[in-house]
């Protein structure tokens, strides 16, 4: 029989406790679909998760009962960058703090096949890097440097019925 000494089981529980997860929020509301409309039998609600520093995967799912109704799939990853453009010849001063988001989308228009039943893939989106960010940020005076100094991912997926009030399927973490 194992013995776990008492540094073995704080430093469990600690990695427990800080690991770090996409806490996802998911609304499904078939009030904004074709009246009919419902998970086909052992499909539920897609499940986004963090699969990358900077990527969202999604699982697909099946919904019936939308006769002849299309949908658009839609998943936006955005990355909020912080930081500040400093003057090189001292870089302790702090010239112009920023903080700039950039949205990476994948879209899809989906078509029910046979007996109303509506097939949506998987999804995934990487968001832009900061090495991709500082390519293209210029700060308000082209001799000062841009340094990130934080990152934020956050995602939205829509399923979505044209001409309804909403989305059936909204997942936002």
């Amino acid at each position: 029989m194992r013995r776990i000494t008492l540094a073995t089981l704080i430093a469990l529980l600690f990695a427990a406790f800080t690991a770090t997860s996409a806490q996802a929020a998911t609304i499904v509301d078939f009030s904004n679909a074709p009246s009919g409309a419902h998970f086909a039998q052992g499909a539920s609600a897609p499940v986004c998760t963090y699969t990358g520093a900077t990527t969202v995967s999604c699982t697909g799912t099946a919904i019936q009962g939308v006769g002849n109704t299309n949908a658009v799939v839609r998943l936006d990853v955005t990355a909020t960058f912080t930081g500040v453009c400093q003057n090189p010849g001292s870089k302790s001063k702090v010239v112009d703090p920023f903080t700039e988001a950039e949205t990476t989308t994948s879209t899809a228009t989906l078509t029910p096949s046979r007996n109303g039943r509506l097939d949506v893939g998987p999804r995934s989106a990487t968001a832009t890097t900061s090495g991709e960010f500082l390519a293209d940020f210029t700060c308000p005076n082209p001799r000062w440097e841009a340094d990130v100094t934080g990152t934020s991912i956050s995602f939205r997926y829509t399923l979505t019925f044209p001409g309804e009030d909403g989305p059936a399927i909204l997942i936002t973490g």
